[in-house]
């Protein structure tokens, strides 16, 4: 093994290392400390519910995940930042996907809800337990459901 390709292991096993500490470390500033030291931008006072599981590249920094001051993101929480069909042939019809997700401030996000690459979540929105989210969600607003769609804004 060269040295480059030692590096590229010890890199990645360090990056696998540091999500599974985010999304199953008993204690939230583990989580959150976790997070950052794999290249994510995480604000201040962001609580991580327990299982979170993040979808991505190891191997590059391709996908931004950005979550700014106050978030709050519920248990079993699945935030995909790049899906594709691996070596299957399906390659040829499904290109992979590669995303960035960003939930602005003060938004919460309820348990078990998925959120796909290439969304924001505004500030202060509320995404209801077990949605799928696949587009932005405005500012002040709850969403909720398979795929998530508007139920009220926010006063």
């Amino acid at each position: 093994m060269t040295a480059v390709q030692q590096r590229n292991f010890v890199g990645k096993a360090w990056i696998k290392l540091m999500r599974l500490l985010a999304g199953n470390f008993p204690a939230n500033t583990v989580r959150v400390w976790a997070l950052r030291r794999c290249g994510f931008s995480i604000g201040r006072k962001v609580y991580i519910g327990p299982g979170l599981m993040l979808s991505t590249m190891n191997s590059d920094d391709s996908c931004r995940l950005i979550l700014e001051d106050r978030v709050s993101i519920g248990p079993r929480v699945t935030l995909v930042l790049a899906s594709d069909a691996n070596d299957s042939r399906l390659t040829d019809y499904f290109p992979p996907v590669r995303g960035n997700i960003h939930v602005k401030k003060d938004a919460w996000l309820g348990a078990g809800i998925i959120v796909l690459p290439n969304v924001t979540i505004g500030e202060c929105a509320v995404v209801a337990a077990g949605a799928v989210v696949k587009q932005s969600v405005e500012d002040f607003t709850m969403v909720g459901g398979v795929p998530a769609k508007f139920i009220r804004k926010i006063d």
